[in-house]
Protein backbone atom coordinates (compact mmCIF):
# COMPACT_ATOMS: atom_id res chain seq x y z
CA UNK A 1 0.00 0.00 0.00
CA UNK A 2 1.30 3.47 -0.91
CA UNK A 3 2.13 6.12 1.66
CA UNK A 4 0.77 9.67 1.63
CA UNK A 5 2.86 12.21 3.55
CA UNK A 6 1.34 15.46 4.81
CA UNK A 7 3.75 18.36 5.46
CA UNK A 8 2.35 21.00 7.82
CA UNK A 9 4.45 24.18 8.37
CA UNK A 10 3.54 25.69 11.76
CA UNK A 11 4.31 29.06 13.31
CA UNK A 12 2.31 29.88 16.44
CA UNK A 13 -0.57 27.56 15.56
CA UNK A 14 -1.37 26.06 18.97
CA UNK A 15 -5.07 26.94 18.64
CA UNK A 16 -5.49 25.57 15.14
CA UNK A 17 -3.47 22.34 15.42
CA UNK A 18 -5.96 20.20 17.42
CA UNK A 19 -8.76 21.17 15.03
CA UNK A 20 -6.56 20.51 11.99
CA UNK A 21 -5.50 17.09 13.30
CA UNK A 22 -9.10 16.12 13.96
CA UNK A 23 -10.16 17.05 10.41
CA UNK A 24 -7.19 15.47 8.65
CA UNK A 25 -7.62 12.31 10.70
CA UNK A 26 -11.18 11.99 9.38
CA UNK A 27 -9.77 12.00 5.87
CA UNK A 28 -7.13 9.40 6.74
CA UNK A 29 -9.86 7.10 8.07
CA UNK A 30 -11.94 7.50 4.90
CA UNK A 31 -8.83 6.71 2.79
CA UNK A 32 -7.39 3.91 4.96
CA UNK A 33 -8.05 1.27 2.30
CA UNK A 34 -6.23 3.30 -0.34
CA UNK A 35 -3.05 4.45 1.39
CA UNK A 36 -1.19 4.88 4.65
CA UNK A 37 -0.79 8.37 6.12
CA UNK A 38 2.27 10.12 7.55
CA UNK A 39 2.13 13.56 9.20
CA UNK A 40 5.21 15.77 9.41
CA UNK A 41 4.70 18.98 11.39
CA UNK A 42 7.41 21.64 11.05
CA UNK A 43 7.63 23.94 14.06
CA UNK A 44 9.13 27.08 12.54
CA UNK A 45 10.47 28.62 15.75
CA UNK A 46 7.07 29.15 17.36
CA UNK A 47 6.92 31.29 20.49
CA UNK A 48 3.67 29.80 21.80
CA UNK A 49 2.76 26.23 22.79
CA UNK A 50 2.80 24.85 19.23
CA UNK A 51 5.65 22.38 19.77
CA UNK A 52 4.10 20.91 22.92
CA UNK A 53 0.80 20.42 21.11
CA UNK A 54 2.61 18.55 18.33
CA UNK A 55 4.46 16.40 20.87
CA UNK A 56 1.18 15.46 22.53
CA UNK A 57 -0.23 14.45 19.15
CA UNK A 58 2.87 12.33 18.45
CA UNK A 59 2.36 10.45 21.72
CA UNK A 60 -1.19 9.54 20.70
CA UNK A 61 -0.46 8.83 17.04
CA UNK A 62 2.77 7.17 15.86
CA UNK A 63 2.20 8.57 12.38
CA UNK A 64 2.85 12.09 13.70
CA UNK A 65 6.44 13.22 13.18
CA UNK A 66 7.87 16.66 13.82
CA UNK A 67 10.88 18.88 13.20
CA UNK A 68 11.50 21.91 15.40
CA UNK A 69 13.74 24.73 14.15
CA UNK A 70 16.21 26.61 16.34
CA UNK A 71 14.44 29.85 15.36
CA UNK A 72 11.95 31.18 12.82
CA UNK A 73 13.40 30.55 9.35
CA UNK A 74 10.19 31.21 7.42
CA UNK A 75 7.56 29.12 5.69
CA UNK A 76 9.74 28.46 2.64
CA UNK A 77 12.40 26.84 4.81
CA UNK A 78 9.75 24.85 6.66
CA UNK A 79 8.30 23.48 3.43
CA UNK A 80 11.76 22.61 2.10
CA UNK A 81 12.73 20.74 5.26
CA UNK A 82 9.51 18.74 5.07
CA UNK A 83 10.05 17.86 1.43
CA UNK A 84 13.57 16.69 2.30
CA UNK A 85 12.49 14.40 5.14
CA UNK A 86 9.16 12.82 4.17
CA UNK A 87 9.14 9.24 2.93
CA UNK A 88 5.79 9.02 1.15
CA UNK A 89 5.04 8.03 -2.42
CA UNK A 90 2.69 11.02 -2.57
CA UNK A 91 3.44 14.24 -0.71
CA UNK A 92 1.08 17.07 0.20
CA UNK A 93 1.75 20.50 1.71
CA UNK A 94 -1.01 21.94 3.87
CA UNK A 95 -1.50 24.88 6.24
CA UNK A 96 -2.63 24.16 9.80
CA UNK A 97 -5.32 26.86 9.73
CA UNK A 98 -7.65 24.78 7.48
CA UNK A 99 -7.56 27.35 4.68
CA UNK A 100 -6.47 24.32 2.65
CA UNK A 101 -9.60 22.09 2.73
CA UNK A 102 -8.62 18.53 3.78
CA UNK A 103 -11.70 17.19 1.96
CA UNK A 104 -9.91 17.81 -1.35
CA UNK A 105 -7.16 15.31 -0.53
CA UNK A 106 -9.07 12.21 -1.59
CA UNK A 107 -9.99 13.76 -4.93
CA UNK A 108 -6.37 14.81 -5.45
CA UNK A 109 -5.15 11.31 -4.63
CA UNK A 110 -7.61 9.70 -7.06
CA UNK A 111 -6.47 12.03 -9.84
CA UNK A 112 -2.80 11.08 -9.40
CA UNK A 113 -3.69 7.40 -9.20
CA UNK A 114 -6.02 7.26 -12.19
CA UNK A 115 -5.09 10.15 -14.49
CA UNK A 116 -1.93 11.21 -16.30
CA UNK A 117 -0.80 13.93 -13.90
CA UNK A 118 2.25 14.37 -11.69
CA UNK A 119 0.85 17.09 -9.43
CA UNK A 120 -2.57 18.26 -8.33
CA UNK A 121 -2.43 21.89 -7.20
CA UNK A 122 -5.08 24.23 -5.84
CA UNK A 123 -6.01 27.85 -6.43
CA UNK A 124 -8.51 30.21 -4.86
CA UNK A 125 -11.07 31.59 -7.29
CA UNK A 126 -12.22 34.22 -4.77
CA UNK A 127 -10.47 36.31 -2.12
CA UNK A 128 -13.53 36.76 0.05
CA UNK A 129 -12.61 37.95 3.53
CA UNK A 130 -9.25 39.30 2.42
CA UNK A 131 -8.53 43.08 2.56
CA UNK A 132 -9.37 44.64 -0.82
CA UNK A 133 -6.03 46.43 -1.11
CA UNK A 134 -4.18 43.14 -0.60
CA UNK A 135 -6.32 41.42 -3.24
CA UNK A 136 -5.73 44.29 -5.68
CA UNK A 137 -1.95 44.19 -5.34
CA UNK A 138 -1.89 40.37 -5.44
CA UNK A 139 -3.64 40.36 -8.82
CA UNK A 140 -1.32 43.09 -10.14
CA UNK A 141 1.68 41.07 -8.97
CA UNK A 142 0.65 37.94 -10.89
CA UNK A 143 0.02 39.94 -14.06
CA UNK A 144 3.37 41.69 -13.71
CA UNK A 145 5.53 38.64 -13.04
CA UNK A 146 3.86 36.58 -15.78
CA UNK A 147 4.72 39.30 -18.30
CA UNK A 148 8.34 39.43 -17.15
CA UNK A 149 9.12 35.78 -16.40
CA UNK A 150 9.46 32.73 -18.65
CA UNK A 151 7.54 30.63 -16.14
CA UNK A 152 3.80 31.05 -15.56
CA UNK A 153 2.42 31.65 -12.07
CA UNK A 154 -1.29 30.97 -11.52
CA UNK A 155 -3.26 33.76 -9.83
CA UNK A 156 -4.61 32.56 -6.50
CA UNK A 157 -2.31 29.52 -6.41
CA UNK A 158 -1.84 27.98 -2.97
CA UNK A 159 1.05 25.89 -1.67
CA UNK A 160 -1.57 23.19 -1.04
CA UNK A 161 -0.77 20.50 -3.59
CA UNK A 162 -0.29 16.75 -3.83
CA UNK A 163 2.83 15.59 -5.67
CA UNK A 164 4.40 12.37 -6.80
CA UNK A 165 7.83 11.49 -5.43
CA UNK A 166 9.57 12.43 -8.69
CA UNK A 167 8.26 16.00 -8.46
CA UNK A 168 9.38 16.35 -4.83
CA UNK A 169 12.86 15.06 -5.68
CA UNK A 170 13.13 17.71 -8.39
CA UNK A 171 12.05 20.49 -6.01
CA UNK A 172 14.48 19.35 -3.30
CA UNK A 173 17.33 19.35 -5.85
CA UNK A 174 16.96 23.13 -6.11
CA UNK A 175 18.89 24.20 -3.02
CA UNK A 176 18.81 27.99 -3.41
CA UNK A 177 18.70 29.99 -0.18
CA UNK A 178 16.19 32.57 -1.44
CA UNK A 179 13.21 30.36 -2.15
CA UNK A 180 9.88 31.18 -3.78
CA UNK A 181 7.80 27.99 -3.74
CA UNK A 182 5.19 28.83 -6.38
CA UNK A 183 7.94 29.82 -8.79
CA UNK A 184 9.95 26.68 -8.03
CA UNK A 185 6.93 24.42 -8.58
CA UNK A 186 6.39 26.07 -11.96
CA UNK A 187 10.10 25.91 -12.82
CA UNK A 188 10.47 22.14 -12.30
CA UNK A 189 7.52 21.59 -14.64
CA UNK A 190 5.66 18.25 -14.70
CA UNK A 191 2.04 17.82 -15.65
CA UNK A 192 -0.24 19.67 -13.22
CA UNK A 193 -3.99 19.63 -12.75
CA UNK A 194 -5.55 22.62 -10.97
CA UNK A 195 -8.46 22.36 -8.56
CA UNK A 196 -10.37 25.54 -7.79
CA UNK A 197 -12.15 26.44 -4.56
CA UNK A 198 -13.49 29.51 -2.81
CA UNK A 199 -11.45 31.23 -0.14
CA UNK A 200 -11.75 29.73 3.35
CA UNK A 201 -11.21 31.75 6.53
CA UNK A 202 -8.73 30.66 9.18
CA UNK A 203 -10.24 28.25 11.70
CA UNK A 204 -8.27 29.83 14.59
CA UNK A 205 -5.39 32.19 15.32
CA UNK A 206 -4.21 35.12 13.22
CA UNK A 207 -2.47 35.39 9.88
CA UNK A 208 1.32 35.69 10.04
CA UNK A 209 1.53 37.60 6.76
CA UNK A 210 1.42 41.39 6.97
CA UNK A 211 1.14 43.55 3.86
CA UNK A 212 4.86 44.43 4.14
CA UNK A 213 5.87 40.77 4.42
CA UNK A 214 3.80 39.92 1.35
CA UNK A 215 5.41 42.82 -0.53
CA UNK A 216 8.91 41.56 0.31
CA UNK A 217 7.87 38.04 -0.67
CA UNK A 218 6.60 39.34 -4.02
CA UNK A 219 9.87 41.20 -4.65
CA UNK A 220 11.77 38.01 -3.81
CA UNK A 221 9.66 36.12 -6.36
CA UNK A 222 10.35 38.67 -9.09
CA UNK A 223 14.10 38.76 -8.41
CA UNK A 224 14.28 34.95 -8.22
CA UNK A 225 12.63 34.24 -11.57
CA UNK A 226 13.28 37.14 -13.92
CA UNK A 227 16.05 39.59 -14.81
CA UNK A 228 13.65 41.96 -16.60
CA UNK A 229 14.00 44.66 -13.89
CA UNK A 230 17.72 44.85 -14.77
CA UNK A 231 16.85 45.33 -18.42
CA UNK A 232 14.31 48.02 -17.50
CA UNK A 233 16.92 49.86 -15.42
CA UNK A 234 19.34 49.73 -18.39
CA UNK A 235 16.69 51.06 -20.79
CA UNK A 236 15.76 53.87 -18.40
CA UNK A 237 19.41 54.81 -17.99
CA UNK A 238 19.89 54.83 -21.77
CA UNK A 239 16.77 56.94 -22.42
CA UNK A 240 17.64 59.50 -19.77
CA UNK A 241 21.20 59.75 -21.09
CA UNK A 242 19.78 60.57 -24.53
CA UNK A 243 17.25 63.03 -23.05
CA UNK A 244 19.88 64.82 -20.97
CA UNK A 245 22.20 65.07 -24.00
CA UNK A 246 19.42 66.64 -26.08
CA UNK A 247 18.65 69.06 -23.26
CA UNK A 248 22.30 70.12 -22.96
CA UNK A 249 22.52 70.71 -26.72
CA UNK A 250 19.31 72.75 -26.61
CA UNK A 251 20.56 74.87 -23.69
CA UNK A 252 23.92 75.40 -25.44
CA UNK A 253 22.31 76.52 -28.70
CA UNK A 254 19.79 78.71 -26.87
CA UNK A 255 22.48 80.37 -24.76
CA UNK A 256 25.48 80.69 -27.13
CA UNK A 257 23.95 81.04 -30.57
CA UNK A 258 20.72 82.90 -29.79
CA UNK A 259 22.13 84.66 -26.71
CA UNK A 260 19.03 83.89 -24.60
CA UNK A 261 19.28 83.77 -20.83
CA UNK A 262 18.51 80.35 -19.40
CA UNK A 263 15.95 80.50 -16.58
CA UNK A 264 13.52 78.27 -14.78
CA UNK A 265 15.02 77.14 -11.50
CA UNK A 266 11.87 75.20 -10.59
CA UNK A 267 11.88 73.30 -13.90
CA UNK A 268 15.56 72.42 -13.64
CA UNK A 269 15.16 71.34 -10.00
CA UNK A 270 12.20 69.13 -10.90
CA UNK A 271 14.15 67.48 -13.70
CA UNK A 272 17.17 66.90 -11.44
CA UNK A 273 15.00 65.38 -8.72
CA UNK A 274 13.15 63.17 -11.20
CA UNK A 275 16.34 61.88 -12.83
CA UNK A 276 17.90 61.34 -9.40
CA UNK A 277 14.85 59.31 -8.39
CA UNK A 278 15.22 57.12 -11.50
CA UNK A 279 18.90 56.62 -10.71
CA UNK A 280 18.14 55.59 -7.15
CA UNK A 281 15.45 53.19 -8.40
CA UNK A 282 17.89 51.55 -10.79
CA UNK A 283 20.57 51.34 -8.09
CA UNK A 284 17.96 49.76 -5.79
CA UNK A 285 17.12 47.13 -8.43
CA UNK A 286 20.81 46.32 -8.89
CA UNK A 287 21.25 46.21 -5.12
CA UNK A 288 18.39 43.72 -4.75
CA UNK A 289 19.98 41.32 -7.22
CA UNK A 290 23.40 41.76 -5.64
CA UNK A 291 22.00 41.12 -2.16
CA UNK A 292 20.41 37.85 -3.31
CA UNK A 293 23.68 36.79 -4.89
CA UNK A 294 25.52 37.74 -1.69
CA UNK A 295 23.23 35.54 0.42
CA UNK A 296 23.53 32.63 -2.01
CA UNK A 297 27.34 32.82 -2.02
CA UNK A 298 27.44 32.63 1.78
CA UNK A 299 26.05 29.10 1.41
CA UNK A 300 24.32 29.21 4.78
CA UNK A 301 21.90 26.39 5.66
CA UNK A 302 18.26 26.98 4.73
CA UNK A 303 17.22 25.90 8.24
CA UNK A 304 18.71 24.57 11.49
CA UNK A 305 16.99 21.77 13.42
CA UNK A 306 16.82 21.96 17.20
CA UNK A 307 14.98 18.67 17.75
CA UNK A 308 12.87 16.09 15.94
CA UNK A 309 11.42 12.59 16.33
CA UNK A 310 12.24 11.25 12.86
CA UNK A 311 14.38 8.33 14.04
Amino acid sequence: MKKLSIIVPCFNEEEALPIFYKEINKISISMEKKCNFEYLFIDDGSTDNTLNVIKELSKKDKRVKYISFSRNFGKEAAMYSGLEKVTGDYIAIMDADLQDPPKLLEEMYNILENEDYDTVATRRVTRKGEPKIRSFFARRFYKLINKMSKIELVDGARNFRLMKRQVVDAVVSLKEYNRYANGIFSFVGFKTKWLEYENVKRIAGETKWSFWQLFKYAVNGIVAFTTVPLIISFILGFLFTIASSIMLIFLFINSVIFNNNVSGVFTVSSIVLFVSGIQLLCIGILGEYLSKNYLENKNRPIYIVKEDNLK
